[in-house]
C-alpha cells in the first residue's frame, strides 16, 4: 500500500514561489505516476501535473502550465512541485496522489481514479 505524505505547503506572497514535496513509500509496483492536485475553498479537486517514477516524463494540465513545475528526485523517493509567481488563486489545499502501472498522461487525463492520497498542504497567497 503507497503512502504519501506532503510537506511544505506556507502563506506566501504573490509573485513568490514555493516548493511542495510529497514523500512516498510503500510502493508495491515497479512503476506508478504520481500527481499533484489541489483543491480551493468551494471549487473541485482540480489535477495541475504527474510524473512517473519510471523515467521522470511528466505531464501538466490546466493551471499547472507556465508556472508550475514537477520533478521526482527517486533516491528519496519524493516528488517535489516547484511553484512559480504565485497568485491569489493558487490558494487552496494542494494534494499528492498515486495510481500504478499508468503513464502520466493518463493519470491527469483522469483516466484512472488514484490508488492513495495524501493528506493535502496548505497553500496561501495573500499581500
Amino acid at each position: 500500500q503507497v503512502q504519501l505524505v506532503e510537506s511544505g505547503g506556507a502563506s506566501v506572497q504573490p509573485g513568490g514561489s514555493l516548493t511542495l514535496s510529497c514523500a512516498a513509500s510503500g510502493f508495491v509496483y515497479e512503476v506508478y505516476a504520481i500527481g499533484w492536485f489541489r483543491q480551493a475553498p468551494g471549487k473541485e479537486r482540480e489535477i495541475l501535473s504527474c510524473i512517473s517514477t519510471r523515467d521522470g516524463s511528466t505531464y501538466n494540465q490546466g493551471s499547472a502550465q507556465g508556472r508550475f513545475t514537477i520533478s521526482i528526485n527517486n533516491a528519496k523517493d519524493t516528488v517535489y512541485l516547484q511553484m512559480n509567481n504565485v497568485k491569489p488563486e493558487d490558494t487552496a489545499v494542494y494534494y499528492c496522489a498515486a495510481v500504478n502501472l499508468v503513464t502520466p498522461q493518463a493519470m491527469c487525463l483522469r483516466r484512472y481514479e488514484p490508488d492513495a492520497w495524501g493528506q493535502g498542504t496548505r497553500v496561501t497567497v495573500s499581500s
